[in-house]
């Protein structure tokens, strides 16, 4: 399954590391795309979407599904 989340605050390629991360620590997250241009991350996975917003909160960025 994929999600898409919108992530506001990534300015450069360590951002989007960050964000990258921490969404990988998540349970059920298999993989990750981020994309700081269009303020968003692509998950493959059976995340929890809160958990993902809350992991990205979490990494001092802010998430919305």
């Amino acid at each position: 399954m994929s999600q898409t989340i919108t992530v506001e605050g990534m300015s450069c390629e360590h951002c989007e590391q960050t964000v990258e991360d921490a969404l990988e620590d998540v349970s059920g997250v298999e993989s990750v795309n981020v994309d700081r241009d269009a303020e968003r991350a692509t998950v493959e996975g059976n995340a929890e979407t809160t958990a993902l917003v809350e992991a990205v909160d979490e990494a001092g960025y802010e998430a919305s599904a």
